[in-house]
C-alpha cells in the first residue's frame, strides 16, 4: 500500500456531487460500503490477475449513504494492488469453477507488493489533481 499525500484529505463534499464527479474521472463508488463509510476507486493497471487501483476512502460526516445529500469527509487516499485468483478453485463448495470464474475466491494477495511506487503514487495523485480541480466549486470546506 502507498499512502498518498493529497488536499483532498479532511476535504467534505456532498456524496451525490462526489459521485458524479468521481465517476466522471472514471472512477466507482464501491458498493461495499457502510452507512457511515465508503470508498471511491480507480483502476489504474491491470494484467492478468493484478490490479492496481487507487481508493479514495471517506467518512459520512452527516446522513447516510442511501441519501445522496449526505455530507462526506475524505480520508487519506491510498494506492494498493491486488493478486486474484483466476485459475479453478478446486474446494467442494465452487459451483463456478467448472468456468473458472468464482467471484468468491479469496484474493491471493490483498496488500500485494508494487514496483515502481513512485510511478503509481504519481498516477493516482493526477486522478486526484483531475477530480479536485473539478469538485472545487462543490466542495463544502
Amino acid at each position: 500500500m502507498i499512502r498518498l499525500n493529497s488536499e483532498i484529505e479532511g476535504k467534505a463534499i456532498n456524496f451525490g456531487e462526489a459521485r458524479r464527479l468521481f465517476k466522471a474521472y472514471g472512477c466507482s463508488f464501491c458498493s461495499n460500503f457502510e452507512y457511515d463509510r465508503g470508498k471511491f476507486d480507480s483502476l489504474l493497471w491491470r494484467e492478468g490477475g493484478e490490479s492496481i487501483y487507487l481508493r479514495i476512502p471517506f467518512d459520512v460526516v452527516e446522513g447516510a449513504l442511501d441519501h445522496s445529500d449526505a455530507h462526506i469527509q475524505f480520508r487519506t487516499p491510498y494506492v494498493i494492488k491486488h493478486v486474484v485468483n483466476v485459475g479453478l478453485d478446486y474446494d467442494e463448495n465452487s459451483l463456478m469453477t467448472t468456468t473458472g470464474v468464482n467471484q468468491f475466491q479469496k484474493p491471493l494477495d490483498n496488500d500485494g507488493y508494487i514496483r515502481d511506487k513512485s510511478r503509481w503514487a504519481q498516477a493516482g495523485e493526477d486522478v486526484i489533481d483531475q477530480v479536485l480541480n473539478t469538485m472545487r466549486g462543490g466542495m463544502i470546506s
